[in-house]
């Protein structure tokens, strides 16, 4: 064969026909003899001179191409598909030839066995250096995401396609060794590597098609382990997620989106679906779905917000895409923690590392993602011990927020491993006497853990335990060297250290008295150790002479030092502490007890009860003289004795609120004991409106501190049930004390706001059961029925027409509470609303019929409609702005647990449509309330651009025209807009709206686009193939005119100068940009021999006729009242000589939109004189070109200006003549 170059043409042509012939027929014996079709085909090729063919002539390279096309188009035997394939790549190929190939053996897939596949790939990708990559890769990704989707529909099936009847193990090797194939390829040929980066781009900007599935993503991992691609496909998956979760957002908050888009796959789902396979030994993913998991946490983690407080908010409820790919970041590790051993250690040291390193910028995600490792398998860890102790040395240096969280996480490896947790007491030890007082607090909250989790023998059983323990570590447990016996001796050191600490500063000792309550509910046992703790301590201020006023010695509370004065012993903290530990002990300890024979060790409790009953009586009888505070005293915040005087001011106050608790909790409703109650309350506001009168300067300082009560959320909900619900008839008499006074209902209702702004801010409440979600919940629920039936029971009108007392009256103190309270259980307990509404439904006891959250919610709702329509029926003087707009909040809030699908949803929107229409108050905040609520709803119905127009009227309406010779025909759609409300307040309301749907429009047009770049495609295929983009189109279009329309009623408005208008000019300019935007596609989709649809000729019409030539009026009317304000300015203020510049400087800020306007409007009529050449169609018959750049010197008007003011208005019209020739100015980059 050596001599085939020298056979002639006819000869070739005649043995290269045997060959397709043979292939086609299937009479190939063995593949061997394909070996020679190589040679013959190049042979063929070199030869110039026409062979007779067929019924023609061609010359050799034509022929070659006939004869490739021939065999590529009849049937292959599937034995010898590879060894066909593999043929080719020593054929001299053309790009076109190739394509041909490739298409055929791309076909071939679906007609072998799973295990023929892998070396076919491999055949394919060395054919592929030849061209024609895009089409395999997208060709292999296509197979294999086609196969994984029937695989996992049919699995649950018995009948699989004949060739998936493989277990899904083996499918999943099979795609590992592809994947490792693909890699491979990719290092010997980077222009690989490169098309299949392009690949995930396209999927990235339009629709992901089948370039995005588990498959692909899978493969994208591995090719991370190429350094030359590692950067920037972990980039481009990072945008994918992220636009991914944006995406699902944007569509969550639309119908227009939602009914236009059909809702797909997430890639979180696909990328979750990848670790899953990886068990299947795919090495090669792993290490890159640990990069990509840390990734995702490091870029979207909690960023540092105002003393960490907001970071507490709950993750998964807040529907923020950043916190939705960090919440995958984490997933992505803990699942890939399960699954691969090898890589449990990397996970763990990483997570590690960023609690240690990363001290200043918050770390609850990773503290969770430690907590869920641990949780899942503490044995496994201990085989990591050697890290979590390393750990365990920087405690002292981390801040209290981070130690506390890790040592939560950590709690169960205490359990399991002996020598983790000993290497921590050692820690703590240290901690205890370090020098800064976070490692001391450190210490503190560390050993109140330990004792709260190693319980003694004989400790009643908690039904809260902090962390519930696995099957395993209970196991363990069993058999581990030490058992409760040894917990005691362990537990009583450990109070033995925590003794030490009440001498330390009153931070230290703040965290003991907060945490020693929950450690005696936990550890029953230790009660004796812990209550003689405490009634030592209070010995130390205690007077002990029951004559003796007052009955504290709050000057041992005070450390001086220096000029440095400063709390010592927080004595309330203190009596709080005593006083719960004192009220779970009678009610839990002492009735097993008496059971059993009397013990002597009772006598603390009787101790305290006695010195709390004396302290209450003494504080009865003592004046505010008595403690040196009264009216007379120095409360500054600048001398030593006001600091002091403000310090023993709050101690008193505190003691007051222990002592109404304790008293109320022991009084079994005796009237003696509620007079107490009020003695101390009276002594408590005594104070407190001493302070607040004598605050002055100082009182943002004291507003902190006095927003932390000391009564606990349990006897808040208590208290309020008793104050308003209670019926009961022998406690008639008793309740009636309290009833009396007006100032103590208040009080009681303006703590429970309290509790629930503090639940809001940080997730939790101070107090007994503060961080545990079920009591609080609980709680939370109790609360808001008392509020709902106080407010829907004695409306607001009722109770302040009886008594003018100043400040607010408990009804709307009530209704905060309400508004308050519905967000923050949307927020923490969204999925526990169904109970939450259950609650509050009195009637709902022995039913037994189911009914839906948005039933519930409209009953609910249906109770606030009623409130706000008696409002809006008031007489103007008597109208309660702040009631109004605090109802028009609480329906939003209760508007969202309604399924938009539903009857309740529809009249919902149609009610609050009519409040709008029929309502004219002239009341800015009410009406942006209600506006925003209209919108909110309206939405999740249809897209809100025929509101936008017909509110547009209205402004335009009341508002007058720019020309003041028009005169405007009043509409009045909306009676909701007047005079007061139409500027600012609704225009920038419709503005924001605007810009939301402009935003939508946006999105579509991007999809769009990234649709038609995707199916670049035969021309006579394309009418059919862009025929699915119609009903988008046309819904873009709809979505613009009615738009253009709503920005044609505004540019003609005379708005005030200010916010408006620059929002209306940034707004007009993202018009033109989307315009533009919309021309370019079609500019696009023209390429594709698609002409433009008629109503986008009409739209361009529109815009011509209707909108541009009213921006350029509107601008001029701008600049004439920019120019008359500056003059007026200008005279006012002559005699001072910086007003000049200033005025001429803000003139310049707020003009600077404009040219920004005029160059976005000259960009799209540059874009649609290209697609009017392009389709054939004259677009610019409607639009007259702009002229704002034109230097025509018009002399009249010359001369009236010189006139006027000569030297101020030459710098002037330099100055605005300069800005309108230019392009607007790039942005300076900061320094």
């Amino acid at each position: 064969m050596l001599e085939v170059h020298n056979f002639p043409g006819a000869l070739l042509v005649e043995l290269a026909s045997e060959f397709v012939d043979a292939v086609k027929q299937g009479n190939l014996t063995n593949g061997k003899s394909l070996e020679l079709l190589p040679i013959i085909f190049t042979a063929l090729a070199t030869k110039k001179e026409n062979l007779a063919y067929g019924k023609g002539e061609l010359s050799g390279e034509e022929c070659k191409k006939q004869l490739i096309n021939t065999l590529c188009s009849g049937r292959w035997d599937h034995q010898y598909v590879i060894q066909l394939t593999s043929m080719f790549k020593d054929v001299p190929l053309t790009a076109e030839e190739v394509e041909i190939v490739v298409e055929k053996v791309l076909t071939m897939f679906s007609k072998l066995n799973l295990q023929e596949i892998p070396p076919l790939v491999y055949q394919l990708l060395v054919l592929s250096s030849k061209g024609s990559r895009k089409k395999v890769l997208e060709g292999i990704i296509a197979f294999f995401n086609k196969l994984d989707t029937q695989h996992s529909e049919e699995q649950s099936g018995d009948e699989l396609l004949d060739f998936v009847t493989v277990p899904s193990g083996e499918l999943r090797h099979v795609e590992g060794t592809i994947i490792l194939h693909i890699v491979f390829a990719i290092k010997l040929d980077c222009e690989l590597g490169r098309e299949l980066l392009k690949l995930l781009k396209a999927g990235q900007q339009g629709d992901f098609g089948s370039n995005i599935c588990p498959f692909s993503i899978a493969l994208f991992l591995s090719v991370t382990r190429i350094q030359r691609f590692e950067e920037q496909v972990f980039d481009l998956l990072k945008s994918l997620v992220i636009k991914s979760f944006k995406d699902l957002q944007l569509l969550q908050g639309s119908k227009f989106l939602q009914d236009l888009v059909p809702h797909r796959c997430c890639v979180s789902t696909m990328i979750l679906e990848v670790v899953k396979n990886s068990v299947h030994s795919w090495d090669h993913v792993t290490q890159g779905l640990v990069e990509l998991g840390f990734i995702l946490m490091d870029s979207y983690g909690p960023k540092k917000i105002l003393d960490g407080k907001t970071i507490e908010a709950s993750s998964g409820l807040s529907r923020m895409p950043n916190q939705h790919a960090c919440k995958l970041g984490a997933n992505i590790l803990l699942e890939t923690f399960k699954i691969h051993e090898m890589i449990r250690q990397e996970i763990l040291e990483q997570v590690l590392n960023r609690v240690v390193t990363r001290g200043s910028s918050p770390i609850t995600h990773f503290i969770d993602l430690l907590s869920d490792i641990i949780m899942y398998s503490p044995l496994v860890l201990q085989s990591c011990s050697s890290k979590v102790t390393e750990t365990f040395d920087y405690l002292s240096f981390l801040p209290l927020q981070t130690v506390q969280g890790l040592m939560k996480a950590v709690q169960p490896l205490l359990k399991v491993s002996l020598s983790i947790r000993d290497s921590l007491i050692l820690v703590l030890r240290k901690a205890m006497f370090a020098r800064q007082l976070d490692a001391r607090k450190s210490a503190v909250a560390g050993f109140l853990l330990l004792l709260k989790n190693f319980k003694v023998l004989g400790s009643l059983s908690s039904s809260q335990c902090s962390q519930s323990i696995g099957i395993s570590q209970v196991h363990v447990d069993v058999h581990s060297r030490y058992n409760s016996v040894a917990n005691e001796t362990f537990c009583l050191e450990i109070m033995d250290s925590l003794r030490r600490c009440l001498g330390q500063q009153a931070d230290v000792r703040l965290m003991l008295y907060e945490g020693f309550y929950d450690v005696l509910r936990r550890n029953s046992q230790l009660a004796n150790s812990i209550m003689q703790t405490l009634l030592s301590q209070l010995k130390q201020f205690y007077e002990p002479e029951p004559d003796m006023l007052p009955p504290l010695k709050l000057e041992a509370c005070i450390l001086t030092q220096g000029d440095q004065i400063s709390l010592q012993e927080p004595l309330d903290c203190l009596l709080c502490c005593i006083q719960h530990c004192l009220a779970w002990y009678k009610s839990r300890v002492m009735p097993l007890q008496q059971k059993e024979e009397e013990e002597e060790e009772e006598g603390f409790y009787q101790d305290l009860d006695d010195m709390l009953e004396s302290i209450t009586s003494r504080m009865i009888k003592s004046e505010l003289e008595d403690f040196e505070l009264d009216k007379s005293a120095d409360f500054s915040q600048s001398t030593g004795i006001g600091i002091k005087n403000n310090i023993c001011a709050f101690l008193v106050m505190g003691v007051c609120e222990v002592l109404i608790e304790y008293n109320f909790s022991v009084s079994n409703f005796s009237k003696n004991k509620f007079e107490d109650v009020l003695s101390l309350f009276m002594c408590y506001k005594e104070l407190s409106d001493i302070l607040n009168e004598k605050a002055g300067k100082g009182k943002t300082k004291m507003a902190n501190k006095t927003n932390d009560s000391f009564l606990s959320m349990k006897f808040v909900s208590d208290l309020l049930t008793a104050l308003f619900r209670d019926s009961t008839q022998s406690h008639e008499e008793s309740l009636s004390v309290l009833r009396s006074s007006n100032e103590f209902m208040r009080y009681a209702v303006s703590v429970a706001l309290q509790k629930v702004q503090q639940l809001k801010e940080m997730g939790h409440v101070s107090g007994p059961d503060g961080k545990n979600p079920e009591k609080v919940f609980q709680n939370l629920c109790d609360i808001t029925r008392v509020l709902l039936w106080r407010y829907t029971s004695i409306p607001t009108s009722v109770e302040e027409s009886g008594k003018k007392e100043k400040g607010k009256s408990i009804s709307l103190l009530c209704l905060e509470g309400l508004q308050k309270i519905f967000s923050v259980v949307q927020q923490f307990y969204q999925p526990k609303i169904h109970q939450f509404l259950r609650a509050l439904d009195a009637t709902d006891k022995e039913e037994e019929v189911e009914v839906s959250v948005t039933q519930r919610a409209a009953f609910q709702i249906r109770q606030f409609q009623r409130s706000l329509l008696n409002i809006l029926s008031s007489q103007e003087e008597d109208f309660n702005s702040k009631e109004a707009l605090l109802l028009v909040t609480v329906l939003s809030n209760l508007s969202k647990l309604l399924e938009p699908s539903s009857t309740q949803f529809v009249q919902m929107l149609s009610w609050t449509t009519k409040i709008c229409k029929e309502n004219s108050w002239e009341d800015a905040s009410f009406c942006k309330g209600l506006m925003n609520l209209l919108f909110s709803l309206h939405v999740l119905c249809k897209s809100p651009v025929t509101l936008l127009r017909d509110l547009s009227q209205d402004i335009h309406g009341h508002l007058g025209d720019i020309d003041q010779d028009v005169e405007v025909e009043k509409t009045n759609h909306f009676a909701v807009v007047n005079l007061r409300t139409a500027a600012p307040t609704v225009c920038l309301l419709l503005l924001s709206q605007a810009e939301k749907v402009l935003e939508e429009v946006d999105w579509l047009i991007t999809k769009l686009k990234g649709q038609v770049s995707q199916e670049i495609i035969p021309e006579e295929a394309s009418s059919q193939a862009t025929l699915p983009n119609h009903p988008i189109e046309k819904a873009i279009i709809i979505q613009l005119g009615t738009l253009l329309t709503f920005f044609h009623e505004l540019v003609q408005t005379a708005l005030p100068s200010g916010s408006c208008v620059d929002t209306l000019l940034k707004d007009l300019c993202k018009m033109y940009t989307i315009l533009t935007a919309l021309v370019r596609y079609y500019l696009q989709v023209c390429q594709h021999s698609r002409g433009i649809p008629k109503n986008m000729e009409k739209l361009v019409k529109l815009s011509g006729s209707h909108l541009t030539p009213l921006c350029y009026s509107f601008i001029s009317y701008i600049q004439n009242k920019k120019s008359k304000s500056l003059k007026h300015t200008g005279e006012k203020k002559k005699e001072k000589t910086a007003a000049g510049p200033t005025a001429m400087a803000r003139a310049l800020r707020e003009t600077k939109p404009i040219p920004n306007l005029i160059f976005a409007i000259e960009q799209y009529e540059k874009f649609l004189i290209h697609l009017s050449k392009r389709s054939k169609v004259n677009l610019m018959q409607h639009i007259k070109l702009s002229t704002s750049r034109d230097f025509k010197i018009k002399g009249n008007i010359l001369d009236m200006v010189l006139q006027e003011d000569e030297d101020d208005d030459e710098e002037g019209t330099a100055s605005e003549h300069e800005g309108q020739n230019k392009e607007p100015a790039k942005k300076k980059r900061k320094k």
